[in-house]
């Protein structure tokens, strides 16, 4: 009726400051900097006398802050938008009505003779997202006449509805082509993708939000209210005159409060921008950006308008504040007063929840920028982003966007660039002194593609989807992060599955069934050679566990588990291990690369930042950053131990606590941790443990699932293929490098070595990864490498079997209670931590094949990995195996014998010839025992005295 349109657009349309009257001219509604220029005026003060209109953009003059005004262009588009969203109505009444009459037809006809569902119309994803603002009812006229309609609930305040941007363009689409007031194709009056026809929603949509968001908001409310009518007149008595029914309708005053908000979220490509593509060309438009929430300021309140009552007349009257710039008003609005003075009156105040996120570029497009070069190259062809650190982008969310994401999320973010005077924020008493913008992002959707309940495409992470009053009705507005999810072509599809299903047909089947995982393992860093188990075990890492939450765990149990791996690589300089890291970094989807010499434990962790107004704000480490993911550390060694600290807790639990000036939080850190270090004496020493060659404490070592030592040994045959292959790459041939061409069979002797397994027989990892390495030329594409990985991680949930879970008891039971059970000393120190990582890496194991569950040949070359692992650890200087040494952390245990023989002769004082009687007492080799001896002094427990004697400390 007359005068809904305008109520519409009176709440919907979007807000435009104007400068003060008195001579100045006013600010145009497309001008994004703050407002016009202004008059010359007469008054210097601020916004004392006539004049200081020219002073509206820094925020320090009152302004007059007006609706924007209804254009034709605007009313077009409200027009189009309802004849659509009444033509979606009417199909999925029509839907209705044909299942109503199938029902009605199908009982009288045979069960054998189905009636056929085509003419029902096809479900409409802009009809899901609509639906909680109507339903169905049979509404029964005056006359008894009964009709299946639909009709809208009886909502008020803020709704907001999200649509699928992609989904609503194409079923617009669809609607227009079939119109008849259509004169054109839909290609060239409906671009999704914001082309520059004028009569394209979506350039409109791109180039004019503000507008186009309010005309489609106004096409809902005004869909509803025909809606309405259309039942009341259906209802209603003859004997009341329709307009006086629906005048006096108590229903109206609700509908007339009702504010309708979409939220478009999977905006088309040419919507997506990166951060460095953000510039002053994109004020004022919608774009769709990516990032990782570094930083997220507490939640504050902004005044949106407020009343203020003259001092002299009483007189109240409202203003309205743009961008949370507050300024009251100049004048009384009573043209016998004009007074300028006002007093605020707080208790008419409408606030809002206003937050600001602080987002970093993604890895991908920084490495993207890189292999492009940025935006462009000089003419020299240098590459201007080399070495930079990554953007950040600051984004404002208000509303129920607030406490959407956290420190450490990944999101998309749609939002509307705008610009602010860089003085002093947004407003202030500097704006004035600096003609200086500086760009942000306003808020309109934002998708967390980390969800809140442990599992992404799990539950509803939130996405701040909900009617702030419909009291949780708006169920199917909620976003789930499954829809945030990498998206992958039918070709990267194809690729997947052909290496899920690789097969060299050679040899036994349960050897053939192995070969996507070797390829993974032949395909990470070709250029090391050899150190075939540790890239098995950096795969493993990257591939994960299967999560608490999908094995049932922590339903059965209450408790969580972590999924995560972690792997520890020490060795000596120049055996690859940085190399390895910097791999891993490239082939994980989310992963963060830190160097231990110049990280500290807040970098790693969160740290406190102390924001404006005196509140305290987190921001991310590099262990939040890289939730899901892998952290990369390197030169872990080199960190100070207060900082190593920080990592007990992330690597066990999963989460970062803090407890500081008043700040208590816990921010999730669920990523597998992939450790480098050197020995603190350049060279790895066997006689002594692993923490003595790190001097790290053994609480942090325990928490490595995997630790691998990498020595560098004299090997003719090793030495011949690493030479061969930097050679070969010199000389620009085989860039990998790997043959045995140069004087040597080891082609042939690997062969050999791999038929002396029969056809059932299982071939160790330690003969057929270096097979295939051999035999597979070729190591995949890093891009395949990486799409494989992210797939298998995200959507391959492998089950514990029976037959693997007895191979893992198996080899538990064996190392807590050898064979010998007399001798309790024979047994290895390891706990239920280590059983844990054996489920884990069987689960990764698993995912290298896309296998549902989890086989005996999963878990039997995990407990080859972790054999090999446990060896190296307990491994003394001698070459045999020392249990006693305690893991990671332990000391050996001829270091324990000898020192306890010295304290038992009663002497403070030992000669060289005394220390060898006692190395011939308690049989220890007298080969390396000067080393030995050494050794002892470098770690304190002997000291040297001036006459050649030894003194026990």
């Amino acid at each position: 009726q007359k005068g809904d349109l305008a109520s519409l657009w009176e709440r919907h349309a979007p807000d435009h400051a104007l400068t003060s009257s008195g001579g100045g001219g006013g600010g145009s509604s497309d001008n994004y900097f703050g407002g016009g220029r202004g008059g010359r005026g007469r008054g210097r003060g601020r916004g004392r006398g006539r004049g200081g209109g020219g002073r509206s953009s820094s925020g320090i003059a009152p302004t007059t802050v007006v609706t924007m005004s209804l254009e034709d262009e605007d009313y077009n588009f409200i027009c189009r938008l309802h004849s659509f969203l009444r033509w979606i109505i009417d199909c999925m009444e029509q839907k209705e009505k044909q299942e109503s009459d199938r029902e009605k037809e199908n009982q009288h006809r045979p069960e054998s003779d189905p009636i056929d569902d085509d003419d029902c119309c096809k479900e409409s994803r802009t009809w899901e997202s609509l639906s909680y603002l109507f339903q169905m009812v049979k509404a029964r006229s005056g006359s008894n006449e009964t009709k299946s309609m639909i009709v809208p609930r009886i909502l008020g305040g803020k709704q907001i509805v999200t649509l699928d941007h992609a989904s609503f363009f194409e079923e617009f689409g669809t609607y227009e082509d079939a119109s008849p007031r259509s004169n054109t194709p839909s290609s060239q009056q409906q671009n999704p993708d914001g082309g520059n026809n004028n009569s394209s929603f979506g350039s409109y949509l791109h180039n004019k939000p503000d507008r186009a968001l309010a005309s489609l908001g106004c096409a809902m409310g005004i869909a509803v209210h025909t809606l309405w009518r259309r039942h009341q007149s259906f209802i209603s008595p003859s004997s009341v005159p329709l307009q006086q029914y629906n005048h006096q309708h108590p229903h109206l005053t609700t509908f007339h409060t009702a504010i309708y908000r979409p939220r478009l979220y999977n905006l088309a490509p040419s919507s997506h921008i990166r951060m460095a593509n953000i510039r002053t060309s994109t004020v004022g438009r919608l774009i769709s950006l990516r990032g990782t929430v570094t930083k997220a300021r507490p939640k504050r309140l902004r005044v949106l308008d407020a009343g203020f009552v003259c001092s002299k007349c009483g007189l109240n009257q409202i203003a309205k504040f743009m961008d949370g710039k507050y300024s009251s008003p100049t004048r009384c609005e009573d043209m016998k007063c004009r007074s300028q003075r006002f007093v605020l009156n707080r208790k008419v105040a409408n606030f809002c929840d206003v937050q600001e996120l602080k987002i970093q570029e993604v890895r991908e497009e920084l490495c993207e920028d890189l292999e492009d070069g940025g935006m462009s190259q000089d003419s020299h062809g240098d590459n201007r982003d080399a070495g930079r650190a990554p953007r950040h982008m600051e984004v404002e969310v208000s509303h129920d966007l607030v406490d959407v994401c956290h420190a450490g999320d990944s999101i998309v973010v749609a939002g509307i660039v705008r610009a602010v005077n860089s003085a002093s924020g947004r407003g202030g008493k500097r704006g004035a002194e600096t003609s200086t913008y500086r760009l942000y992002v306003v808020g309109h959707s934002i998708v967390n593609m980390t969800a809140e309940d442990g599992s992404r495409g799990q539950g509803s992470g939130k996405h701040g989807m909900d009617s702030e009053n419909d009291g949780g009705r708006n169920k199917r507005s909620r976003m789930s992060s499954s829809s945030a999810n990498m998206h992958y072509t039918d070709q990267q599809l194809q690729q997947i599955a052909n290496i899920a299903h690789a097969d060299h047909r050679m040899y036994s089947m349960r050897t053939r069934m192995a070969f996507p995982f070797d390829l993974l393992v032949r395909s990470l860093c070709p250029n090391i050679i050899g150190n075939d188990l540790v890239k098995a075990g950096i795969v493993l890492c990257l591939l994960g566990g299967t999560p608490p939450e999908m094995s049932g765990l922590e339903s059965q149990s209450g408790m969580t588990i972590r999924s995560n791996s972690h792997m520890l690589v020490v060795g000596d300089p120049g055996m690859g291990k940085s190399q390895m890291l910097l791999s891993a970094n490239q082939v994980a989807a989310r992963s963060v690369f830190v160097g231990g010499n110049t990280a500290s434990s807040t970098g790693l962790t969160v740290s406190l930042t102390k924001e404006p107004g005196g509140d305290m704000g987190i921001e991310a480490g590099a262990l939040v950053l890289a939730d899901r993911g892998v952290c990369c550390l390197d030169e872990l060694d080199k960190m100070p131990k207060n900082h190593r600290d920080g990592l007990l807790e992330a690597m066990e639990q999963q989460q970062v606590s803090i407890a500081k000036a008043g700040v208590v939080a816990s921010l999730p850190s669920r990523c597998s941790v992939i450790a480098a270090a050197n020995p603190k004496s350049g060279h790895y020493d066997m006689g002594k443990t692993v923490a003595e060659n790190l001097n790290m404490a053994g609480p942090l070592l325990s928490r490595f699932d995997l630790v691998f030592i990498l020595r560098d040994e004299v090997n003719k045959d090793h030495d011949r293929m690493i030479s061969g292959s930097i050679m070969g790459r010199v000389r620009g041939g085989d860039p990998q490098g790997v043959n045995f061409r140069d004087g040597g069979d080891g082609g042939g002797k690997l062969a050999s070595d791999m038929d002396q397994y029969g056809a059932q027989d299982r071939v160790p990892m330690k003969m057929r990864l270096p097979w295939v390495t051999e035999f597979q030329k070729q190591p995949l594409p890093l891009q395949q490498l990486k799409d494989y990985i992210a797939y298998a991680r995200e959507y391959c949930r492998p089950q514990m079997t029976d037959e693997a879970a007895d191979v893992l008891q198996d080899y538990f039971m064996k190392l807590r209670h050898p064979e010998n059970d007399g001798n309790k000393k024979d047994n290895v120190p390891i706990t239920t931590r280590q059983l844990e990582a054996l489920i884990r890496l069987s689960q990764a194991r698993a995912k290298a094949c896309l296998r549902p569950c989890v086989l005996r040949e999963d878990a039997e070359d995990v407990v080859e990995l972790l054999i090999e692992s446990v060896k190296q650890v307990h491994t003394d200087e001698c070459g045999n195996i020392d249990k006693s040494r305690g893991g990671v952390g332990g000391k050996g245990k001829q270091t324990k014998v000898f020192l306890e023989a010295m304290r038992n002769t009663g002497k403070s004082e030992f000669t060289m010839s005394d220390l060898q009687g006692i190395a011939d007492k308690v049989s220890l080799p007298l080969g390396t025992f000067n080393e030995f001896v050494d050794n002892l002094r470098d770690r304190q427990f002997l000291m040297k005295s001036s006459d050649g004697c030894y003194k026990l400390l």
